[in-house]
């Protein structure tokens, strides 16, 4: 079996690549084609934390794989990240385990590359103003991600830390990125084109009131007790999800402010759309510069497998990893 560490997967993947990747598996899931079971998970109640298992299989890239994630909150502000998981590679064609690779760097790079892509798809052309709203793992991913879908010339970063802003906003300036803390969530939000939320926040960090006609926004962030983006959001957008099942599935998988819509009559989930239908031309996505967008991911397996499928082929070109008799 072949190992992967999170050195080596950090330096197969190649984010453009990805991007392209998770077009192609996300028109395949929402086309029948890919088969994506619905992610179970173990509750460790004391710690607030969850253990997930999510196996997929997509036919194109012939990537049979199965992620193991745990998502401890309670990490957040040590050495340790918020979400650790590895990743079980199989032959397609013979069930064989191929290789086992480090998939907290996996899961970080193809959330915020989904971002990108709902923000290449949805955003308006002319967006210029980007708000990265968190400073962990996911703002920081999304912030590198997101800004290469439009030329953005304003990126401006908020968390519940000013001090984590400002390092962050820091951070992504040495990187040559156009970024500058804001002092709060509203003013990050003021004027911006184009939103990514990336908190764990039980309360919203996007109002409605504090968006500006025509945005776009993405949301990835989860909390057992809340939701970050607000229902009056949801409700006046296009909500635009990777999979309707995973969206609307019971906590930990779903996502609860759409849930609370449809229950309240704001929103009928037959109206909810998927990315792979407006990729694949089944169903419309901007239809006017003043229509607000919102980009609900709840991450599926279907992108664990695609990114999983770049750093292996890229390994085996280059003779990267471990190989080990199990």
């Amino acid at each position: 079996m072949l190992v992967l560490s999170r050195r080596d997967v950090e330096s197969l993947l190649d984010l453009d690549a990805l991007v392209a990747a998770l077009s192609s598996a996300m028109t395949e899931l929402s086309a029948g084609q890919a088969s994506m079971p619905p992610r179970a998970a173990a509750m460790v109640a004391e710690a607030d934390a969850v253990l997930g298992v999510m196996p997929a299989y997509l036919p194109r890239a012939h990537a049979l794989t199965t992620k193991l994630v745990s998502v401890f909150p309670g990490n957040a502000g040590s050495a340790l990240p918020t979400h650790q998981a590895v990743l079980v590679a199989f032959d397609a064609a013979t069930g064989e385990p191929a290789a086992l690779l480090d998939a907290t760097y996996i899961t970080a790079a193809r959330t915020a590359a989904g971002s990108a892509l709902a923000t290449r798809v949805l955003a308006r052309e002319d967006a210029r103003t980007l708000a990265i709203l968190g400073t962990g793992v996911q703002a920081r991913a999304h912030a590198r991600a997101v800004a290469r879908m439009r030329g953005f010339t304003d990126i401006r970063v908020a968390g519940r830390d000013p001090a984590k802003a400002e390092a962050l906003a820091a951070e992504l300036a040495d990187a040559g990125l156009p970024a500058a803390p804001a002092a709060g969530y509203a003013e990050a939000l003021a004027h911006a084109d184009v939103a990514c939320a990336a908190t764990h926040s039980p309360d919203p960090v996007v109002r409605r009131e504090w968006l500006a006609p025509g945005a776009h926004v993405s949301s990835v962030g989860l909390h057992p007790r809340g939701y970050e983006v607000d229902t009056a959001t949801v409700a006046d957008a296009l909500v635009v999800v990777e999979s309707r099942a995973s969206a609307f599935a019971p906590y930990p998988a779903g996502a609860p402010e759409l849930a609370e819509c449809v229950a309240d009559g704001r929103l009928r989930a037959q109206d909810v759309t998927e990315i792979g239908e407006v990729l694949g031309g089944t169903r419309e996505g901007r239809t006017s510069a003043t229509q607000l967008t919102y980009y609900r991911s709840v991450g599926v397996a279907v992108q664990d497998a695609a990114a999983a499928a770049l750093v292996l082929a890229r390994a085996r070109e280059l003779g990267a990893g471990t190989t080990v008799e199990v």
